[in-house]
């Protein structure tokens, strides 16, 4: 890898490990083996190279939790068994992604005084969405761009939701059972839990 690469690199193990505003330029060129000079060269700013570095861990984790070709659920499987076969593997990643969403909620702490930080989130956080629709629920974003955008709002809402409440209590914390039923509910499907 060259200076660009390991800085990033780097700054990822920091912000994992650091947090966001506890990581100093000093301790990314100490992570990556590089110098002070290179993140200016290749980023313009420590700042620039924390967002990205950011960014990247969360497509990592969209990555991670996202359903591989050999793994697809049936084209044919009803939306509701898809929706909870998306949400038992978010959920079943909550302690290996703990980090990252302890960052995420470190972010979001941040957005008021950080306009910048704002403004470099807000377009990937639309892509964030079609990708949560094509990943968590199959839609293909390309197809039907308006229901893709409005199902990956909803997930992302309920997910930023949901892993909140797994670091709260995950001992009370939902299950992806507990989600689909709950929107059973809400849309009137089903008055209780079932067996099935």
């Amino acid at each position: 890898m060259g200076h660009r690469e390991d800085l990033l690199e780097g700054a990822k193990r920091c912000l994992l490990d650091k947090g966001y505003a506890r990581t100093t330029a000093r301790d990314i060129v100490a992570e990556s083996g590089t110098n002070l000079a290179s993140i200016g060269y290749h980023y313009g700013s420590k700042e620039a190279l924390l967002n990205l570095a950011f960014l990247r861990l969360t497509e990592e984790w969209g990555d991670a939790v996202a359903e591989e070709p050999g793994e697809r659920a049936p084209a044919d499987l009803p939306p509701l068994e898809r929706f909870e076969r998306a949400w038992a593997k978010v959920i079943d990643s909550y302690e290996q992604s703990r980090p990252v969403w302890k960052l995420q909620m470190e972010i979001v702490s941040r957005l008021d005084s950080d306009p910048e930080l704002q403004q470099a989130l807000a377009g990937p956080q639309l892509e964030g969405r079609k990708g949560l629709a094509e990943g968590f629920l199959g839609l293909d974003q390309e197809a039907d761009p308006e229901r893709a955008r409005l199902a990956g709002t909803f997930c992302q809402a309920l997910l930023a939701g949901v892993m909140v409440q797994w670091m709260v209590d995950p001992e009370t914390a939902p299950s992806a059972r507990d989600l689909t039923e709950g929107l059973k509910i809400v849309m009137g499907i089903d008055g209780g839990r079932s067996d099935s």
